[in-house]
């Protein structure tokens, strides 16, 4: 074969064009999932939330007592469920208790409480227990405001996400960032934040292990970091398959016209 007649060099660049080309088999998600049957599975790895520094608490109270508005004036103003406050509500009232740097907060009538370390059920549980010295039949809410996720990378709507209740796994956080573009490689990275230290964590997408994985749940802040093949032209391909598309094109006349005139 000559190696340098103009049909072999069409031919490799068509290879090369279509080798960079992400394959159908690295596409769909979790390939070793038993396509045919029904598959049953405990669910042994979700753990709920843990209160860290910088996390933003709504916590309410409510109690036949007088007094328990104080916390109920924080969870007014966070929801904003009324648009505004009305005259009874302090002038001073906080949006939220944050947690400080040592996994602490200020509470009326208690004081310094240590939450860090705890989840939203274990700290209703203690604070109902410590405000029954004060009120009658307290009943407590607790709930984090803050609790937000990032996507960023080769999916159709990357953005920041704030999330309304304490559960959200990996599959959902991509899915409401209207999901990995085909350009995407299923290889993932997970980057979280705990105690003051931060951890990279592969995700493969392709398989069903991500389910029982112990970072299927996400975290408050945590970040998903999606990167393009390097098949990713322009615009999600389009522009550039286009142009590569009238390249091979004229490439093709070019040869044509060539062998034709050789073999006159």
């Amino acid at each position: 074969m000559n190696f340098k007649s103009p049909l072999f060099l069409l031919f490799a660049l068509v290879a090369v064009f279509c080798s960079s080309c992400s394959t159908y088999e690295k596409v769909p998600y979790f390939q070793d999932l038993n396509q045919n049957n029904i598959t049953k599975e405990d669910i042994n790895n979700f753990s709920p939330l843990i209160i860290q520094p910088g996390d933003i608490l709504a916590i309410s109270v409510t109690s036949p007592s007088e007094g328990a508005n104080l916390f109920a004036y924080n969870l007014n103003r966070i929801s904003g469920s009324s648009g505004s406050t009305d005259s009874t509500t302090p002038e001073n009232a906080v949006i939220g208790y944050m947690v400080d740097l040592n996994g602490n907060i200020n509470l009326p009538y208690l004081g310094q409480v240590k939450v860090s370390g705890l989840n939203t059920t274990n700290l209703t549980d203690q604070l109902q227990a410590s405000l029954s010295n004060y009120f009658k039949k307290p009943v407590v809410n607790v709930r984090i405001t803050n609790f937000k996720i990032s996507v960023l990378g080769d999916v159709a709507k990357p953005d920041v996400f704030t999330i309304p209740n304490e559960r959200v796994t990996i599959p959902e956080a991509l899915a409401m960032a209207g999901d990995l573009n085909i350009t995407a490689i299923r290889q993932i990275f997970l980057v979280r934040e705990v105690n003051g230290k931060r951890e990279y964590i592969p995700i493969d997408l392709n398989s069903k292990k991500l389910f029982d994985s112990p970072y299927y749940y996400m975290k408050n802040h945590d970040v998903l970091v999606v990167t393009p093949n390097r098949s990713k032209i322009s615009n999600n391909n389009t522009a550039g398959f286009q142009r590569v598309s009238l390249i091979i094109s004229a490439l093709s006349v070019v040869a044509l016209v060539l062998v034709y005139r050789k073999n006159l």
